[in-house]
């Protein structure tokens, strides 16, 4: 699927670099000290990586006006009205904590997503379960192209864990889910035939980071297994993942059996209110430390020497923490 939305606004990237900015758990009746510095880099585009704001509501009526909100932020405003915005959900703008398949008005609540993000009456996205869908990006030293996944509408059930200090425990369960079939199958599709420098996997939910007990793609093992092997069979160029949920922001890195480059997970999460009591948790595959104030993130691919900068970004340009990977 080549989706633009409001590329018209931008030009051509007058060089080798594209930039991405993305961030998630962002509350619209909060201060977000963020996007005027968001709107000063210049991105290219900028990504909901979901709970762009919490409804938690089962009410579609208030969940379309808590989304409408949102809309009258003046930074947000100024920039929508400059730089093209994609994204996916995750449980509070889908409607419910920590939800998944069994939510009884996910298609309604997907209806209102997609206004949101400006998605046309007659797009394609209207008539398909979930919100997933895939972004084409040409420059002058090729494509980039971002996979926006839905780790929500077909989620399988969580199952909770008796240790106080863990919510959940793996699901290890044959038919166990976080995409379905379709999604899968779609997912599958897109990167097999990818032609673009570089690919970036949109996951509400963290990948890599698997072992503390709170949502995660590691509730689901197989599922990981599924997507680990996807990727490396698939010999998508530049494939990385970004990822919100959880309050805090880190980088991941796993290097995968049958890959030249390692698979970095680039957690971005929250905007207007963190882990601000975060005192340590498990992640074998950290790189660095973990950001626990405020903050967003940036990605500059440099298409002509296959170079990216990892930035976690705080208020007023200064740099939290920065990852540099060669693919």
């Amino acid at each position: 699927m080549l989706l633009l939305l409001g590329c018209k606004k931008k030009e051509e990237p007058k060089d080798s670099t594209f930039v991405v900015a993305f961030g998630s758990c962002n509350m619209s009746q909060e201060p977000n000290p963020f996007w005027d510095d968001i709107l000063a880099e210049n991105p290219d585009v900028w990504i909901w990586g979901g709970d762009i704001v919490y409804a938690d509501t089962d009410d579609i009526d208030r969940l379309r006006t808590i989304y409408a909100q949102q809309d009258t932020v003046k930074g947000y405003a100024e920039l929508k009205a400059e730089v093209p915005i994609i994204g996916t959900w995750d449980d509070h703008d889908f409607g419910v904590n920590d939800g998944g398949s069994e939510f009884a008005v996910k298609a309604e609540s997907q209806q209102v997503f997609l206004d949101f993000m400006g998605v046309p009456k007659d797009s394609e996205r209207r008539n398909q379960e979930g919100v997933y869908t895939s972004h084409d990006y040409e420059t002058p030293n090729g494509k980039v192209k971002i996979l926006i996944l839905d780790t929500r509408y077909f989620r399988s059930e969580l199952v909770k864990d008796e240790d106080p200090n863990r919510r959940y425990q793996p699901n290890t369960t044959e038919d166990a889910t976080v995409l379905g079939a379709a999604q899968w199958e779609w997912l599958q599709n897109e990167l097999d035939h990818s032609d673009a420098e570089f690919n970036l996997i949109v996951s509400s939910i963290q990948f890599l980071s698997g072992e503390h007990g709170f949502e995660t793609w590691g509730n689901f093992p197989k599922e990981v297994e599924k997507l680990e092997k996807m990727i490396v069979d698939s010999n998508a160029k530049g494939v990385m993942i970004l990822s919100g949920d959880r309050h805090i922001s880190e980088f991941s890195k796993k290097q995968l059996p049958g890959m030249s480059y390692p698979l970095v997970d680039f957690t971005s999460s929250g905007l207007t209110h963190s882990y601000f009591s975060y005192s340590g948790e498990p992640n074998k595959y950290r790189v660095g430390e973990v950001v626990s104030s405020k903050s967003y993130g940036t990605i500059s691919l440099n298409l002509k020497n296959k170079e990216v900068d990892f930035k976690i970004m705080g208020d007023d340009g200064e740099v939290l923490q920065e990852l540099k990977q060669t693919y």
